[in-house]
């Protein structure tokens, strides 16, 4: 019983830092093209990356001849986090 709740759980974390994942790639791609900042979508987007960028930002100098790493170091720890708790789960 217990087995299926954690393994119930950890599906719905991997789930969400995979869905993270896409939703900074999506917002790293559009500021490429400089979106209208108005757009609710732009708007949520961002949102909802800032506070890991900032974070990030906070403790690593990410810009690196005019291009900002946040996203990039972003998505490695998220994809360490993806692979660290898949191998957690795999010796429960």
């Amino acid at each position: 019983m217990m087995d299926a709740f954690l393994g119930s759980v950890f599906t719905v974390i991997l789930s969400v830092i995979t869905l993270y994942k896409w939703v900074i790639i999506i917002s790293a791609l559009l500021s490429w093209v400089r979106p209208d900042p108005y757009n609710p979508i732009v708007q949520m987007l961002y949102r909802l990356t800032e506070p890991a960028y900032s974070l990030v930002r906070r403790f690593i100098p990410t810009v690196f001849g005019g291009m900002d790493l946040a996203p990039l170091i972003v998505i490695l720890v998220l994809i360490f986090l993806e692979t660290f708790l898949g191998r957690l789960f795999m010796g429960i």
